[in-house]
């Protein structure tokens, strides 16, 4: 691996990149076009599956480096469109036909609910939410019960082996492996000088707190993030704007803080 790359940006996709609504990632293009110029490393790293991001990341002209897909329970490696195999989402679904029918019930998952109620869920278009669909290591859903109700859930799938994260829309399940542990991984490999995280919401906390800066971007739809870890030594910031303008400010303030600009 390129041991010369001087930044590396793990960055979140629904409410950081891209807008919350609508998707759109154009008011990020100018902190894109900067990084770009310098060649540092940008890996997305989502909830979406290994379809959905490969073909984002197309899109964005970032096929060369990794992406964190399925909240970090993999990788789609770099020019790979989709990954192969749904062996771990089967042994998932089976796992979670265990959990006992008054609490399974509250659990209302993408392979519980067809295409097009999941495009009028999410605002995704009929093909996008079959790509959402397509899934190979996680299961993401409404909960639709009690707060009681849903902490007695994520015990019971705990033990069992089932990582549970919430997300900026989901509570996702999957065997194991969140954003962070997919960050030092990729980080090991790559050998960055400088790393930038940023995301939204809680499953984005621990990545933030692993970067050098992590950035917290603001999202009117959720409740804010808590104070972070390493927030009030300046290493945790936090944007004014949402979505993608946000992120476009932060990255460039950070990019001249560096003095990579």
């Amino acid at each position: 691996m390129n041991s010369e790359i001087e930044l590396m940006v793990f960055t979140d996709l629904d409410g950081s990149l891209i807008d919350h609504n609508t998707y759109e990632w154009a008011p990020a293009r100018q902190a894109l076009t900067s990084l770009d110029n310098i060649s540092a490393g940008v890996v997305l790293s989502s909830s979406k599956t290994a379809a959905e991001i490969g073909r984002l990341r197309a899109e964005l002209g970032l096929e060369k480096w990794p992406a964190i897909v399925e909240n970090g329970a993999g990788i789609l490696p770099p020019f790979v469109a989709d990954v192969a195999t749904q062996s771990a989402y089967q042994d998932l679904l089976v796992t979670l036909a265990q959990v006992p029918p008054g609490l399974r019930r509250h659990f209302r998952g993408f392979a519980d609910i067809t295409t097009t109620e999941l495009a009028d869920i999410t605002g995704l278009s009929p093909a996008a939410a079959a790509r959402a669909q397509n899934r190979c290591f996680s299961e993401p859903g409404q909960w639709l019960g009690t707060d009681a109700q849903q902490a007695e859930f994520v015990t019971l799938l705990t033990s069992w082996g089932i990582q549970v994260q919430q997300g900026g829309r989901f509570l996702t399940l999957s065997f194991g492996g969140n954003k962070a542990d997919q960050m030092r991984s990729i980080i090991k490999a790559y050998h960055p000088k400088h790393t930038i995280a940023l995301g939204d919401a809680p499953n984005d906390v621990q990545m933030l707190e692993a970067a050098e800066f992590g950035v917290v971007v603001a999202n009117p739809h959720r409740l804010p993030l808590p104070p972070l870890k390493g927030e009030p030594e300046g290493h945790v910031l936090r944007t004014q704007a949402a979505g993608p303008e946000g992120w476009n400010a932060a990255v460039l303030y950070l990019l001249n803080r560096l003095e990579l600009q």
